[in-house]
């Protein structure tokens, strides 16, 4: 597992990385955009691959004395340190990747586990998405942007939106030149308050 140590500051980053495949076009493109970060914001990187994770068992309702294992535990405290968290997954089948989805279903065990406060410590901070894909035509990735979207408006986050570029074999992002040069810019994008359609509906009437 790759956790480089953070130190204290106002802004924090945490990359969970969800590719099947070690440095793919996903990460890539995220690394391109973290080093625009400034200096002095810390970055983690966590690969999912490199993590002993056992597929998520929802056990809320009989086993409400549940606590995490160490790989679980050192996955929540990278989360809940971070103000802002990329989740960093190619497009597969026009959705996350299984280790993202997995990821992200932990946090349902989260919400769960007495004391740990999981959705109040998350409200507030900021969720992103970075994703590479065969298409070139990106709205195809709706469906990902889609469910980040809707998990940042449960947890009380905001959503600095997704960062797409059109890849398919190894390395070929760094051809995609409109990706590349919205990397340089992408964590500076406004971060609204995540909002689902029906509070966006009421919102406007």
């Amino acid at each position: 597992m790759t956790l480089d140590a953070a130190r204290d500051t106002d802004r924090s980053f945490l990359f969970v990385l969800g590719s099947s495949r070690a440095d793919g076009n996903s990460e890539i493109l995220a690394r391109a955009a973290a080093e625009h970060l400034p200096a002095d914001v810390p970055q983690r990187w966590v690969d999912l691959n490199e993590l002993t994770l056992p597929d998520f068992q929802d056990g809320r309702h009989e086993d409400a004395g549940r606590r995490p294992g160490e790989t679980e535990e050192l996955l929540w405290r990278a989360t809940v340190d971070a103000t802002d968290i990329v989740i960093v997954s190619p497009l597969y089948w026009y959705s996350l990747s299984a280790q993202t989805k997995r990821y992200l279903d932990y946090w349902s065990g989260w919400l769960n586990v007495p004391g740990s406060d999981f959705k109040e410590r998350m409200a507030g901070g900021t969720l992103w998405g970075v994703t590479a894909m065969a298409h070139d035509e990106h709205e195809v990735a709706d469906g990902l942007v889609t469910s980040l979207n809707h998990s940042a408006a449960y947890m009380g986050m905001r959503f600095g939106g997704v960062l797409t570029g059109t890849a398919s074999r190894p390395g070929r992002v760094r051809a995609d030149e409109r990706a590349m040069l919205r990397a340089k810019t992408f964590f500076q994008g406004e971060t609204p308050l995540a909002r689902f359609p029906y509070e966006e509906a009421e919102a406007a009437a």
